[in-house]
């Protein structure tokens, strides 16, 4: 352990925790902490609090500018929401009813998949080729394959059901969410499910289909994805604002430049003061607590370094709503995905004005989209000028929907190192991660790195980061001494 200024222990009538990161994870380990009766300080390198959520407005029209939607079957962020007095803004899409752009033409996204694995071919269209159908048809004849530890999502899907597969309907799909390679993406990290489900069926589609079926089993009335009226980017707001009102105190611009280990817990160094906790929380990027851990944790700091992060630009338009809604090119729905294998610019397109009331309502003259732009190893597109992806934007959206219509109004987002990435191994990376700092007193990790990149999947790991610190022996004697539990 590096020797370091020893500050002051902290005294009071509860433990000090140090949450390292102002997104929506580390939002949420502040907000546990608080409920399970500790102190907290939360400090952000930037000026800004929410991470991937942010809010804005074009044309005087609230947009999202990072994620959009949340997971509403996963109960973590619905419920924090509500938690926050959010409850009652919360939204369902207007419609999810999407298409995908493939070979020139615009096709339904086919139902009954998982991830874009169908169960069958029957419901595929024109999306695949003659021979592409033919070759799922045969899947059952095949050799079981098993899946092992791990092995990518492209790979075994393309090994069982062809290409076509992969290239036309999972690659859109996973890009979607995780702007990475489906050949490289984990099977095991990113489509959990469908890695389970291999386990006890020999067939790709007999393994789908046995999850759509439990699924079925359980019919629900809700929203499979929601939103929040005015933007998903309200609700870190909302949260920090909570925080403080129970006693948590938020600083940004505040970043954390080392973090040593003390007598009596941890000695948190910002470009200011030396803070003292009892234990910390970092929600900060992987490659951020590889640096504060060198030198406590070199195992640890080792393989965070290894993750890999995806950067991405989103392009918010908007348009004079008579030029769009008059399109006939236009498909209905959401939006369309974009199979990377065509070698478009975008990657996606959303139409906001039709996907949530509240971005219709707000603006009855406008109809705002937006598109999306870069992938893993893509980096380059980011380096273009703002009115450059503008135009490439405008270019494939004129080529799949007739649009010629000029925007009247144009913001540009980019998310550099925005999206960690899930390779084979992630998994058992995350677990060696775990393993090493799990030997260091009172400090857990949480975010996107680690569990998912969903919204509801950061929040549950900050709130384990945030139980399992609160159970170190050392936080929790206290806790009981103070507060006569």
């Amino acid at each position: 352990m590096v020797s370091s200024p020893n500050p002051t222990p902290v005294s009071g009538p509860a433990p000090h925790v140090v949450v390292v990161g102002g997104g929506i994870a580390g939002l949420a380990a502040a907000d546990r902490l608080l409920t399970a009766g500790a102190r907290v300080t939360l400090l952000e390198a930037t000026g800004r609090l929410g991470g991937k959520l942010r809010t804005g407005e074009i044309e005087g029209a609230p947009v999202d500018l990072g994620a959009e939607s949340m997971l509403a079957r996963r109960p973590e962020a619905v419920a924090l929401a509500r938690s926050v007095g959010l409850g009652e803004r919360l939204q369902p899409p207007a419609t999810t009813y999407a298409s995908v752009w493939s070979r020139g033409e615009l096709y339904a996204m086919p139902k009954g998949h998982v991830m874009g694995v169908p169960a069958d071919a029957s419901a595929l269209g024109g999306l695949l080729s003659v021979e592409g159908a033919a070759r799922i048809a045969r899947e059952r004849d095949l050799e079981p394959v098993a899946v092992g530890d791990d092995v990518s999502v492209g790979e075994y899907v393309a090994r069982r059901l062809g290409r076509e597969v992969v290239d036309r309907l999972v690659e859109p799909l996973l890009g979607g969410v995780y702007a990475g390679d489906a050949y490289r993406i984990s099977m095991r990290a990113a489509v959990p499910q469908l890695f389970e489900a291999l386990r006890t069926h020999d067939s790709m589609l007999d393994a789908v289909r046995a999850i759509r079926s439990k699924a079925a089993e359980q019919p629900r009335d809700d929203a499979v994805f929601t939103g929040i009226d005015g933007g998903v980017g309200r609700l870190p707001g909302a949260v920090a604002d909570s925080v403080r009102a129970r006693g948590g105190d938020i600083r940004t611009e505040t970043p954390v430049l080392a973090l040593t280990r003390t007598a009596h817990g941890w000695a948190v160094r910002t470009d200011q003061e030396i803070v003292a906790a009892d234990g910390v929380v970092m929600a900060n990027p992987a490659w951020s607590a590889s640096a504060l851990l060198a030198q406590e944790s070199p195992a640890a700091s080792a393989e965070l370094a290894a993750i890999e992060y995806a950067s991405m630009a989103l392009v918010t338009m908007a348009f004079r709503r008579a030029a769009i809604t008059e399109l006939p090119g236009l498909p209905d729905g959401s939006g369309f995905l974009v199979p990377p294998v065509d070698g478009r610019t975008i990657k996606a397109a959303t139409f906001s004005t039709r996907k949530w009331g509240w971005v219709d309502a707000s603006a009855p003259d406008l109809f705002v989209l937006r598109t999306s732009i870069g992938r893993y190893g893509e980096e380059e597109q980011l380096q273009r000028e703002d009115a450059e992806l503008v135009e490439a934007s405008l270019r494939d959206l004129g080529a799949a929907t007739g649009l010629a219509a000029r925007p009247v109004a144009t913001e540009v987002t980019r998310w550099i190192g925005g999206l960690p990435q899930y390779p084979v191994g992630h998994p058992a990376r995350v677990a060696r991660i775990r393993e090493a700092v799990a030997k260091l007193p009172a400090l857990r990790l949480c975010g996107a790195p680690y569990d998912g990149v969903g919204i509801p999947a950061c929040i549950a790991s900050a709130r384990r980061a945030a139980g399992e610190i609160m159970a170190t022996p050392t936080l929790a004697r206290g806790t009981d001494r103070d507060t006569g539990e």
